[in-house]
């Protein structure tokens, strides 16, 4: 799993420094995000968590990559792309997973390797 090491809250939303076994990744959650996940009762670390081991991640639009991450008859998307090597997560939803769910292990990109 991971630790928050620390939140920064920065003009776009909040950079999570989490540390992933014996790395420091850093991730960024824009405000959108953050109210999203709110509105879906998802905490900040089933958002992380799902960024960090998706079961698959799909292309989505304009370089940007969704992370599917199934809970219960749910999945979590979390819409993201690179702000340089930095990933931002810009939107969060929680839809029935029968609507979106491939399968699991497709992976168009891994934040960990």
């Amino acid at each position: 799993m991971f630790e928050i090491l620390k939140i920064d809250k920065i003009k776009r939303g909040r950079i999570y420094s989490l540390k992933v076994g014996e790395r420091e990744i850093r991730i960024l959650l824009t405000f959108h995000a953050v109210e999203r996940a709110r509105v879906w009762n998802l905490k900040d670390k089933h958002v992380l968590s799902a960024i960090l081991y998706p079961e698959e991640v799909l292309e989505g639009h304009r370089r940007r990559f969704i992370a599917h991450k199934r809970r219960g008859r749910h999945l979590i998307r979390a819409v993201y792309e690179y702000d340089k090597m930095l990933p931002v997560v810009i939107t969060v939803y929680y839809p029935y997973k029968e609507r979106y769910f491939k399968g699991g292990k497709t992976f168009a990109d891994k934040i960990l390797p």
